[in-house]
């Protein structure tokens, strides 16, 4: 009976024993936690400085050359596992205990970089892209691209990833190089340990030095120069591309060399990194102050593609971080007006030039591509942001706006005092194109602008009992403006023709208000 018992119990033993070692093989495979995955050793996973492919889990096919990763195509776009942080786009939620450390480093790039540093940097996300532009087939033989990215103190782990996202979502036979170009960063980072660490990528990636700060539109003339592919692709340094981002682009410009394609510029929370699809039915547009601003697209547009949403949309302007080019046509339509300088106003500038030179200007609906927008900038300018702004607006309104440059002088009067440099090259340029007229621009591609058609006079509206002027102070479109005292410097207080009967009617009492127009 005793030896009964004792067997007995040795049986439920080892059966215990075996049904544990089967439960901890089973729960190692299913978590991804087997073999060498040191991110799985904490819940919190912080992927700051990878050292190896292996970190970073690029899968690899078996043609992969040694120490490269491989690329993704569509049939074998692989997951990475759920519950890291970020993936599928969620938000990283950085504990309270690290809160005082999260704000400390927000201040270097203006973004959560303890959110950003947690995310793999071949991080998962989300097909976004409409059903029917799953569906689409591009023809084989695309041209090729360079991607040229521009970088000034970025951070490591945003930087990387926006090229491990080119990598991992496109197809390698049409990318002929990535070109980051350094604007002078100062962090000890992006020097030499950057150069090794994109010797290894499978994709040809050389990081170039402008030597000392030049600026966006500076550096990425460098990038330009450098590009060996048919089409130049520029990213700005905090991008995530998504599946399928590239073909659409491509095959718009295999069709016609002269257009130039913008994907839809999803939402990358600058708080939470959380990935947020943008809405394709918005359009690049500009105010009085030539401010770049996203709009609505009106139902003509909607109207021209029949309602197809998948169709490329026509945008009067783009915001101009991340677009397609051929690259000759860059070159032959004037690349980058070279005498601007650091950032601001050169998107616009280019819109305007695609549009009146002969180009077409798109935002291709099946391609996205995620990007960080912050709420401030981390860089400093000479002389002030609103003077290198002015002094870039002001070469845009001499060449390209005709006699509209008036009415953006009087509403940014700061412009008008702006040194815009020489400008006979880029005259020269407009008649060598033959472009057309700012008022074609308005009446052909942008009948929705803000900018009035026909203006017969600018001014401001004062009563001349208190000696105040009608002013917007700022506020926006629908809102009530208000009196205010008259300072004589446009702006706010600028009022057109056809605004000062609207406002003579439905604001001022004439009867008991004596007003008067004082024109500029």
């Amino acid at each position: 009976m005793v030896r009964f018992r004792f067997y007995t119990c040795k049986i439920i033993i080892v059966t215990s024993v075996v049904w544990f070692m089967i439960g901890a093989l089973m729960l190692m495979y299913y978590t991804d936690c087997a073999g060498n995955n040191s991110l799985c050793i904490k819940k919190t996973v912080v992927v700051k400085d990878l050292p190896s492919e292996d970190d970073v889990k690029f899968s690899k096919s078996p043609n992969a050359p040694k120490g490269r990763f491989a690329r993704y195509s569509p049939k074998e776009y692989k997951l990475n596992p759920s519950h890291w942080p970020g993936e599928m786009g969620k938000a990283v939620v950085i504990p309270k205990e690290d809160e005082i450390l999260k704000n400390e480093k927000f201040k270097l790039n203006q973004f959560n970089l303890l959110a950003s540093d947690r995310i793999a940097l071949n991080r998962s996300l989300l097909d976004v892209r409409m059903e029917s532009c799953r569906r689409k087939q591009y023809p084989s033989s695309l041209p090729t691209t360079s991607i040229v990215i521009v970088f000034h103190n970025e951070a490591w782990s945003t930087l990387l990833r926006t090229v491990y996202s080119v990598i991992g979502t496109s197809p390698a036979s049409l990318i002929s190089e990535i070109i980051l170009v350094d604007d002078a960063s100062e962090r000890e980072y992006l020097g030499k340990k950057l150069e090794n660490f994109v010797s290894k990528l499978s994709i040809p990636t050389k990081v170039m030095r402008t030597g000392k700060r030049s600026g966006l539109i500076r550096a990425r003339l460098i990038g330009a120069a450098a590009t060996t592919g048919q089409v130049i692709t520029f990213l700005d340094a905090h991008c995530e591309c998504t599946r399928g981002w590239l073909e659409p682009l491509l095959a718009r410009i295999a069709e016609d060399r002269t257009r130039v394609v913008c994907p839809i510029i999803d939402v990358i929370s600058d708080e939470t990194f959380e990935y947020v699809p943008a809405s394709d039915m918005t359009w690049g547009g500009f105010n009085w102050k030539l401010n770049f601003r996203w709009y609505r697209v009106p139902q003509r547009e909607v109207d021209r593609r029949g309602g197809e949403r998948s169709l490329p949309l026509r945008t009067p302007t783009m915001a101009g971080g991340l677009f397609s080019m051929d690259r000759d046509y860059f070159e032959e339509i004037g690349k980058y007006d070279e005498g601007m300088d650091i950032w601001g106003g050169e998107n616009l500038e280019l819109s305007f030039r695609i549009w009146m030179c002969g180009g077409t200007l798109e935002i291709v609906t099946c391609s996205h591509v995620g990007h960080v927008f912050r709420k401030s900038t981390p860089y400093t300018f000479p002389g002030g942001t609103s003077k290198i702004v002015n002094h870039n607006n002001a070469r845009l309104a001499e060449v390209w706006l005709d006699e509209w440059k008036d009415f953006y002088y009087a509403i940014n009067p700061g412009a008008r005092q702006a040194d815009v440099g020489d400008l006979t090259e880029r005259k020269k340029l407009r008649k060598d194109l033959n472009c057309k007229s700012f008022r074609w621009y308005l009446e052909n591609i942008y009948p929705e602008s803000q900018m009035p058609l026909d203006y017969y006079y600018l001014g401001e509206i004062k009563n001349a009992e208190t000696a105040n002027c009608l002013d917007t102070f700022g506020r926006k479109s629908g809102e009530h403006i208000a009196m205010g005292a008259c300072h004589g410097l446009g702006g706010n207080q600028v009022i057109n023709e056809f605004d000062a009967r609207k406002v003579l009617k439905e604001n001022l009492n004439t009867k008991t208000n004596k007003c008067h127009l004082f024109l500029y």
